[in-house]
């Protein structure tokens, strides 16, 4: 098989949640650890730190990849879904998985794919964890995909894990309250394995602290006062956020939506930690000139350093294109507030979404003084643009459907001037649909 061909075998000849919804989920890990003794246990060659939460953990774990690379590590990168091609959800200081590899990999181990019927998702990670001992990383990032405690990634035991957030999605699998959310995602606290909490609540908290406890984990609440890192976050003309750590160490960041300066305090509260690992000697030392030039090296280039897309992303002026990939009420309270307080003359908003995504929830938290195009794009789980418009007239929303990404991106050009603003989200397949054709 070709690179094409394997693709095209990976995403329809396997059980998939991304293209297939709930039936293409499988639950427990019992695939997944016989995939690991087959390729020897290759999670047991790297160090790894583990990312978990609702939202924000795409960026938390870009952040912390493209700090330890200007570090000097060498840095394996594993996130989902990818927005245009394959190669983008496995990196190696930033740079894509092979097309060779995948093809190889696949052709190599398909009759065993055949037996086993793992998910598409169980054959990524055990490809991602093979990878990354071949390519010799010291230090693996991975991103849990759906989850955490029946998580496919979840059969390794990091140096660190870190939980961003909770909030109500994949109800469906992960359970229809914060509370069992919570104990899902922290499935992936291992014993004597230090964990970084983002953002705690009352309905979550006593629920991480009891699971710590039981694992004898050293657990950090970033968002209280004696543990936060960030004392100030500035928006700058340029786009990017400077922001002063509670150390005075000051630093620029090119993530500019309005919800990074968590994700940041987040990023900083786990980078802490392995400092206290050992991992970033100069981390904690106050107004650090050597570690702030490398801060703003590494989050003033994150794009380049991690090949992160599709958070608040920038692709077009005259009219202004922006691209994020909230697709859930938790993102979308951000998202709103957002876009109400970006400058323009009108606010056109293309919109698409999974159909089972909570999608009143969305569409009642979505700005009201906006055009709407409401769309589908080409993954199979997308709710209908006409389904999406009935909503949306319940909402007030004024809007028309297009029955593809594309025929929404024309009709909002249409007519825009450059004091206008284009916005693109609701769903990662959305964006795909759009930079595939426009990047």
């Amino acid at each position: 098989m070709n690179y094409e061909e394997t693709i095209h075998y990976l995403f329809n000849r396997t059980a998939n949640y991304e293209q297939q919804g709930v039936a293409g989920y499988k639950e427990g890990l019992d695939t997944m650890l016989a995939l690991d003794e087959h390729f020897g246990h290759p999670h047991k060659h790297f160090r790894s730190i583990h990312v978990a939460g609702t939202n924000g953990k795409g960026s938390t774990s870009h952040l912390i990849a493209a700090m330890l690379q200007i570090c000097g590590y060498r840095v394996g990168l594993y996130t989902s879904p990818h927005i245009v091609d394959f190669s983008e959800r496995i990196r190696v200081n930033g740079n894509p998985i092979t097309e060779e590899y995948v093809t190889k990999f696949v052709d190599k181990e398909r009759a065993l794919f055949e037996q086993l019927k793992p998910t598409f998702f169980e054959i990524t990670t055990a490809m991602a964890f093979k990878y990354f001992e071949e390519t010799d990383v010291d230090i693996a990032v991975i991103e849990v995909g759906l989850g955490g405690r029946l998580d496919s990634t979840n059969i390794i035991t990091p140096i660190l894990s870190v939980i961003t957030n909770i909030s109500l999605d994949h109800t469906r699998l992960l359970g229809t309250s914060l509370e069992q959310i919570a104990i899902e995602k922290a499935g992936i606290i291992k014993p004597n394995v230090p964990v970084v909490i983002g953002e705690s609540m009352p309905e979550t908290l006593p629920i991480f602290e009891a699971i710590a406890q039981e694992n004898h984990s050293r657990i950090v609440f970033a968002d209280d006062d004696e543990n936060k890192e960030i004392t100030e976050a500035t928006q700058n003309s340029d786009g990017t956020i400077r922001y002063r750590q509670k150390n005075h160490n000051e630093f620029r960041c090119e993530l500019s939506g309005e919800f990074q300066p968590k994700n940041m305090n987040t990023t900083l509260c786990a980078l802490r930690q392995l400092a206290n690992a050992g991992y970033l000697a100069d981390f904690g030392d106050d107004k650090n000139e050597k570690m702030e030039q490398e801060m703003n090296n590494a989050f003033l280039n994150i794009v380049k350093l991690t090949g992160l897309q599709a958070r608040w992303q920038i692709v077009k002026e005259n009219p202004r294109v922006i691209c994020d990939m909230g697709h859930n009420p938790g993102a979308w309270t951000y998202l709103s507030h957002q876009l109400e307080n970006t400058p323009c003359r009108e606010l056109r908003i293309i919109f698409g979404i999974a159909d089972d995504k909570d999608v009143y929830s969305v569409l009642e938290k979505l700005p009201k003084k906006a055009t709407y195009f409401f769309t589908k794009s080409t993954n199979h789980r997308a709710l209908s643009e006409m389904s999406l418009k009935v909503f949306g007239d319940q909402f007030g929303l004024n809007s028309q459907t297009f029955p593809t990404v594309e025929e929404a991106y024309q009709a909002a050009l249409e007519g825009a001037t450059s004091d206008d603003v284009i916005f693109v989200g609701g769903s990662a397949y959305i964006i795909s649909d759009l930079l595939k054709t426009h990047i």
